[in-house]
């Protein structure tokens, strides 16, 4: 499927994979698993493992059938859960002779250029000696604002995060199909995808079983990310025997979606994917045109702008009719831009006390929307 190494390779295990349909954890099947990624050390592999079901396993230990809807319920169930947890992998992985850590993370860890560093350095020191790191995301403080939303997407930011050289997704399907296997009975595996393209994405449906929270359509998600970032990305069946060694020796198994030829810049990913837009700036037909042709934005092409966001803070940047084509740090707070909106760079210069740079938004620290559905500025 790949000729590449696979040097260090990210595993993500969803829900269906490691629990059963009532919530209690399949200890055969994540033995299994645990076995192969161990093996995969003994190859001389580094393995990072995105573990989902620590809420899965919070409630089979209270008794619960149905997944709490409430937060404060989620985050309590997820906190007794995540201790099962890795209690179980702890206790697998030391029988095959491997040492795993428990890495728990929220988006606001990776917002912080500071601390999406400090993760990176964590992550790469453990794999230096030769532990297994076990990431999930910290459901137990984490709200809303900062949630990566499902482990999908958080196994690809963390392949990123640490420039792995492959991403599995290990789910309860075979891969992606050209219909949907459940309802079509001639339904095709599509084993390779290089581009995700509107006809592709339809393929995806709603979300997964009752207990996770992924879906095919997450999983797309997670594939542009990696796609964006270099990162060949393999679906498969968790249930399947073998198929970590057979994915990484470059066995055909489940879709490949294979990366782009040309990665985008590490700031550019951080940009587009780990930070959360803090207010927005309505600009005016030029300046999209501007953006479009790889300028910065200027305070002359600005029509309005919303939210309380200060200097330095990420902004959506969208057109009159309210779409957002592109997103960067700014260089002014709102209440500056309000003053300068509409104005040529000399004359904002004389507006304000302070004049950090000519430039609302400087194109080093602007990433464009198209370039995440296309590829391309």
């Amino acid at each position: 499927m790949t000729n590449m190494e696979n040097k260090r390779v990210v595993v993500k295990v969803g829900t269906s994979s490691l629990t059963y349909p009532n919530g209690r954890l399949q200890l055969g099947q994540i033995q299994r698993l645990v076995r192969e990624m161990a093996d995969l050390g003994n190859a001389g592999h580094e393995v990072i493992l995105v573990s989902s079901g620590a809420i899965g396993a919070g409630m089979s230990r209270l008794g619960l059938t149905k997944r709490p809807k409430r937060i404060a319920e989620k985050q309590a169930i997820a906190a007794i859960g995540q201790g099962l947890l890795m209690q179980v992998y702890s206790k697998l992985f030391t029988e095959y002779s491997h040492v795993c850590a428990q890495v728990l993370l929220t988006a606001d860890d990776l917002q912080q250029r500071g601390r999406y560093l400090n993760c990176r350095n964590t992550l790469g020191t453990l794999l230096k000696q030769g532990v297994i790191p076990i990431v999930n995301e910290n459901d137990s403080v984490a709200v809303e604002e900062i949630k990566f939303g499902d482990n999908d997407r958080l196994s690809a930011m963390v392949a990123n995060l640490v420039s792995a050289d492959m991403l599995i997704i290990l789910s309860d399907i075979d891969g992606v199909y050209d219909k949907d296997p459940h309802k079509v009975a001639d339904a095709q595996l599509i084993p390779i995808i290089s581009e995700i393209t509107r006809e592709t994405q339809d393929l995806a449906g709603g979300v997964g079983t009752s207990l996770g929270t992924g879906g095919m359509a997450t999983k797309f998600e997670a594939a542009k990310i990696a796609q964006c970032s270099g990162i060949p990305l393999v679906i498969a069946n968790g249930a399947k025997p073998n198929a970590l060694s057979q994915i990484v020796s470059g066995e055909p198994i489940g879709t490949l979606f294979l990366p782009r030829d040309v990665a985008w810049p590490s700031r550019k990913r951080w940009l587009a994917f780990y930070t959360h837009p803090h207010g927005q700036i309505t600009i005016d037909s030029g300046a999209v045109l501007a953006l479009k042709t790889g300028k910065s934005l200027l305070p002359a092409g600005i029509i309005h702008c919303q939210g309380q966001f200060h200097a330095g803070d990420l902004v959506q940047i969208v057109t009159e009719t309210g779409k957002e084509i592109a997103r960067g740090l700014t260089n002014y707070s709102a209440q500056e831009i309000l003053v300068i909106r509409g104005q040529d760079s000399k004359s904002a210069e004389h507006m304000l006390l302070t004049h950090p740079s000519d430039e609302v938004v400087h194109r080093d620290n602007l990433v464009m929307m198209s370039m995440i559905e296309k590829g391309r500025d």
